[in-house]
C-alpha cells in the first residue's frame, strides 16, 4: 500500500513563525519526536501539518493495537472510579484486552500505592518561559511523604530497561512533579527523593520497570530539558531541523513522504522497538482545568 500526505499537501510544507510563541508548550511527545527526529518536531508540532501518512502495515492491526491499548487505559481509570472488577471484566469480550485485565487484576499493581489517587492528571508549569505538560496514568500520593508515578504499558515487546530510562517520558515525569506538584502535595512540591516512576505492562505483569528519582537527577533533568527547548528554539528562528539518519525511523513515521524517504509504511511485524510506534494522543488542552504553577 502506498500513502501520500493529502491532496492538500505536499513535499514543500507551509512556512512557520521564526519564533516560538511563548504559549508553546512540550510534553513528552514534542520533545520525543524531537530527540528522535527535528524535522517530525517541526512538522508535527512546529508546521503542525494534518495530512499524515499511514505508520504501518497492516494498518488494521496497528489501529486495533492503538484501540487496544486506549481501552485497557479506559479499564483502570473505570477501576480507580469505583466501578468493581467484575463489573469491568464482563463488558470485555477481546481475548487480548482480557489477558491484559487478568494480569491487572491478578497482580495488582495498585496494593502497595499511596492512597490518594489520580488517574489520567494533568500538570503543567513554567519553564523557562514556556510551560512543560505532562498527563499522568496515575499519580498516587501521600502528601508530605511520597508521590508515585505509574505509566500503563500495552506494548506486545518488553522494552529494556535502558531504553526506557533514555527516553524523555522517563525524565519529564518526575521532573514536572518535582517541579510544579505543591498543590498535590500539601502546599509544598515533593522533594525528588519522594518521588518514583514504574512501568507497569500488561502483558509482562511480572516485570515492570522502577525508576527512583533524586535531586542529583533532578539537576540533570533539568539541564537536559533546558537543552533541548534551547534547541528547538535555535533552530525555529534558524529554519533548520533536519530529518534523521536513523533510516528505520522513516519506515513507521507518517510524514516520511514530506521529507522523501518512502511512500510505503514498514511492517509492523519487523517493528522489534514499539517506541517507534507511538503516537502523540493529541489530548484537548484546557490550562484552566489541570494542575499547574503560575508564571
Amino acid at each position: 500500500m502506498s500513502d501520500s500526505p493529502g491532496k492538500n499537501a505536499s513535499n514543500h510544507p507551509p512556512a512557520a513563525s521564526d519564533v516560538l510563541e511563548k504559549t508553546t508548550h512540550f510534553s513528552q511527545y514534542s520533545l520525543q519526536d524531537f530527540v528522535d527526529c527535528p524535522r517530525r518536531y517541526d512538522l508535527r508540532h512546529r508546521r503542525k501539518l494534518q495530512w499524515p501518512a499511514v505508520q504501518s502495515l497492516p494498518v488494521l492491526e496497528q489501529e486495533e493495537r492503538m484501540a487496544r491499548g486506549e481501552q485497557f487505559h479506559r479499564l483502570v481509570q473505570q477501576h480507580l472510579s469505583g466501578i468493581p472488577v467484575e463489573k469491568i471484566e464482563a463488558r470485555i469480550h477481546d481475548p487480548i484486552l482480557l489477558a491484559w485485565w487478568g494480569n491487572f487484576t491478578e497482580y495488582d499493581p495498585l496494593a502497595l500505592l499511596p492512597p490518594r489517587r489520580l488517574a489520567e492528571y494533568a500538570l503543567s508549569a513554567p519553564f523557562l518561559g514556556y510551560r512543560l505538560l505532562a498527563k499522568y496514568d496515575l499519580l498516587a500520593i501521600a502528601p508530605g511523604e511520597t508521590a508515585h508515578i505509574m505509566d500503563w504499558k500495552t506494548a506486545e515487546l518488553r522494552p529494556r530497561g535502558e531504553i526506557l530510562r533514555a527516553k524523555v517520558q522517563s525524565r519529564l515525569y518526575p521532573f514536572l512533579l518535582a517541579l510544579g506538584g505543591e498543590r498535590l502535595f500539601g502546599g509544598t512540591a515533593p522533594k525528588p527523593e519522594q518521588i518514583r516512576m514504574t512501568y507497569w505492562f500488561a502483558a509482562f505483569p511480572e516485570a515492570p520497570e522502577e525508576i527512583g528519582y533524586s535531586k542529583t537527577q533532578f539537576n540533570r533533568d533539568r539541564d537536559y530539558l533546558a537543552a533541548l527547548i534551547e534547541d528547538i528554539f535555535a533552530r525555529s528562528a534558524a529554519d533548520d531541523f533536519p530529518p534523521t539518519d536513523n533510516l528505520k525511523r522513516c519506515d513507521y513515521c507518517q510524514y516520511r513522504s514530506y521529507c522523501e524517504r518512502g511512500v510505503e509504511a514498514g511492517a509492523i511485524e519487523e517493528v522489534d522497538d514499539e517506541s517507534l510506534l507511538e503516537q502523540d494522543p493529541g489530548f484537548t488542552i484546557d490550562f484552566e482545568q489541570i494542575g499547574e504553577i503560575a508564571f
